[in-house]
């Protein structure tokens, strides 16, 4: 009986042993299928996570040529230091010693390094120096990897144009940037392993492959004596900015683009935000005179004037709209050609007038204003125009002399290359194509943009005539070439004073946009000169810019000469030492002093005539004509080389040029509304109808506002008004 209690009592403890091993097993057995069936990937991403990471191979970035194939931006192989920062012994003290050779954040390395158990960058595309002094630090867990950095070997040459690129060679402006996607290629992937003994191996998995070339319309020697002159320029004239355009006017083809300031996109580091302005296409102003050969073009295609016609320029001074608006020096009676080379802004205005404003309006947005050209480059404004429903009752003169309107240099280059181009308007264009990035060099076809008619080839040839005839005997003589004939418009606008939001009185645009040779131009150059120091008129400064560009460039484009180099052209060289006063083209009226009438040449001491106007009197009050359609002979070619008033033609003319203008038209012009007592919201939607910007300073309703109501200004000036509670 005790035997079989005995045996009971060993098979229990048997019984229970079993199965505690059988749960014990169960539940080994299943912790096991929980770890390597359901939570399988969570704890191989973990792994990798300390083991292993994924580093991006980046791609060579395709090559930037130039039209002749010279490269202008390329991608170069060199070192970048990295770490294993689970093989470094002391990490921040080798963190601080490399980061005391390459100047980088102590902290933010070192955070990075910390995070990142098997990689971090400690020196990325560093130059040969540097690589050379970490490397001889022989720290232990700093490794190097080849990778392929931004080199542009002209330095700073067509550096708007060309743009820069950030430390993973992404674009960040320029055609860089534009063309991001095909220059970057495809990246490749490198992982950087560490086994149990915290060695570290790579492996490649994906190679890189490199991206697409791009071919620009630029030249590379065109473009550096575009950037030397405007250099001496910046110089001379003690400019703030400077913008030089060089285009060949049949194709649209942009064979120079200089900005100045500057930059050299090899060094990254130094590179000023503003400096990245690409002030060709972004860049809006008020073009001035430069700008009536819009206005005059207009009204030859319309045939409502020719070259010939007489105006009366009454003395240089005329009432629009109770404003007087004068021009630079007085003027009599002037045919069209004259109006144009002596930059009347009377004549002009009276030209515009005839046009009306939706007509004149068309033209406008015919060429090419106030809409994108559509160039390969970021950042292109359209402009400034309004539409005609837009204007006040003054907006049709103030715009006809260049005001009112605002323009970019690219696009006013496109007009000046309508006329030069027989009239056809084509889009400028700065790429000619991208090919394979293949080792040998590839032909790829320009295709011009698109292009449209705006005036006839005849309404071109007279513009192209007169515009020769501003060079030989108006306002640019110091645009006259040696050996070759030319043609342009010069033109002076003052900028807008932020401070006051009114016209500045010392700050100017000094604008000179012409071609050549006249009859088949080759190029059209455009220069614009942002605040000049003293001298400031576009004739005194833009002017000899124009001419030291294309006397370069035309020779290096073997552009046959069309004009001798004999002793009759070597009198017309003599004229470019012309007085600085006799080249200016600008108005001392923005659009004029408020008048409810103007005495012209009534007073007791009236001012002496022109040359160009023999004058008679006439009866007092008698309003004096518009303009005198008594035709004259044809323009010549080549000036006349007697001076004097009697061999000019227009100097036969006989009309009064004594007598009061009224033009009877309605109060106008952009006259600052009050907004005193408005809301920001109401202050904001008034100044929209009136076509005026608002810096809105504080919140609730206006207290004050400068310029105060009733003031005139021009288009777009901003008005600061200040709110309170």
């Amino acid at each position: 009986m005790a035997s079989s209690h005995s045996t009971l009592g060993k098979n229990s403890r048997l019984y229970l042993l079993g199965a505690v091993l059988a749960f014990w097993c169960i539940a080994i057995c299943g912790r096991l299928v929980y770890l390597q069936v359901f939570n399988y990937g969570k704890f191989v991403k973990m792994a990798g996570h300390q083991q292993q990471r994924a580093i991006p191979l980046t791609a060579k970035r395709g090559v930037i040529f130039d039209r002749a194939g010279r490269e202008l931006a390329m991608s170069v192989m060199v070192d970048s230091a990295f770490a294993v920062p689970s093989e470094v012994k002391d990490l921040p003290t080798a963190i601080s010693l490399v980061t005391r050779i390459t100047g980088d954040n102590y902290n933010a390395v070192l955070g990075d390094c910390r995070t990142h158990k098997t990689f971090c960058w400690v020196a990325r595309k560093a130059d040969d120096q540097t690589i050379e002094r970490i490397s001889s630090l022989k720290l232990q867990g700093i490794h190097f990897l080849k990778e392929p950095k931004r080199f542009y070997p002209a330095r700073d040459l067509a550096a708007q144009v060309l743009g820069s690129v950030g430390m993973e060679d992404s674009g960040q402006s320029g055609i860089e940037h534009e063309f991001d996607e095909q220059l970057r290629g495809r990246p490749g992937k490198m992982f950087i392993s560490v086994d149990a003994r915290k060695q570290w191996f790579s492996d490649v998995e994906t190679q890189a492959d490199p991206g697409d070339n791009i071919v620009l319309t630029i030249d590379k020697n065109i473009q550096y004596i575009a950037e030397k002159e405007l250099d001496q320029a910046m110089h001379d004239t003690q400019s703030t900015a400077g913008t030089v355009i060089v285009e060949n006017p049949h194709t649209g083809e942009i064979l120079a683009l200089a900005n100045r300031p500057t930059f050299n996109p090899n060094s990254r580091k130094e590179i000023r935000p503003d400096t990245l302005t690409n002030r060709a296409v972004s860049y809006v102003y008020e073009p001035g005179s430069a700008f009536k050969v819009v206005t005059i073009s207009a009204a030859l295609e319309e045939k409502l004037t020719n070259p010939n016609e007489l105006f009366d320029c009454q003395m240089g001074s005329i009432v629009y709209n109770g404003m007087r608006i004068r021009d630079s020096k007085p003027h009599g009676v002037l045919p069209v050609w004259g109006v144009l080379a002596e930059s009347s802004n009377v004549g002009t205005i009276k030209i515009a007038l005839r046009l009306g404003e939706e007509r004149y309006y068309k033209y406008i947005r015919a060429f090419g204003l106030g809409q994108q050209t559509g160039i390969e480059l970021p950042g292109e404004t359209r402009g400034i125009t309004k539409p005609p429903s837009r204007w006040s009752k003054v907006s049709i003169a103030a715009i006809s002399i260049g005001q009112e309107v605002g323009v970019s240099p690219i696009q006013l280059t496109s007009v000046i290359s309508t006329i030069a181009n027989d009239g056809v308007y084509v889009a400028p264009r700065i790429v000619a194509g991208t090919s394979d990035p293949k080792s040998t060099l590839q032909t790829v076809a320009f295709h011009p943009g698109e292009s449209h008619r705006v005036i006839s080839p005849t309404t071109a040839a007279e513009m192209r005539s007169m515009m020769q005839k501003v060079v030989l005997e108006g306002t640019a003589r110091r645009a006259i070439l040696d050996g070759y004939t030319a043609g342009g418009k010069t033109g002076t606008g003052q900028k807008i004073d932020p401070a006051t939001g009114a016209y500045s009185k010392t700050k100017y645009n000094a604008t000179f946009a012409g071609f050549a040779p006249l009859n088949n131009p080759q190029i059209v150059v455009a220069v614009i000169l942002d605040s000049p120091v003293g001298l400031h008129q576009g004739g005194q400064v833009s002017a000899p810019v124009f001419r030291r560009i294309s006397q370069q460039v035309l020779e290096y484009l073997h552009v046959p000469h069309d004009l001798p180099l004999d002793a009759r052209h070597q009198v017309l060289l003599a004229q470019t030492k012309i007085k600085d006063k006799d080249l200016t083209d600008d108005t001392p009226d923005h659009p004029g002093e408020p008048l409810e009438t103007a005495e012209v040449n009534t007073g007791a001491n009236p001012p002496k005539p022109t040359e160009a106007a023999h004058t008679s009197s006439g009866p007092a009050g008698e309003v004096i004509q518009a303009a005198i359609r008594e035709p004259i002979a044809d323009i010549p070619t080549q000036p006349s080389q007697d001076k004097s008033p009697q061999a000019l033609p227009v100097a036969q003319a006989k009309t009064p040029v004594s007598g009061t203008v009224v033009l009877e038209v309605e109060q106008g012009g952009i006259v600052v509304p009050s907004f005193v007592g408005k809301t920001v919201r109401a202050s904001i939607e008034a100044a929209q109808d009136a076509g005026l910007e608002i810096d809105a300073v504080g919140s609730g309703v206006a207290r004050q506002q400068t310029p105060a109501a009733g003031v005139h200004v021009p288009a777009g000036a901003r008005i600061t008004v200040q709110f309170g509670r």
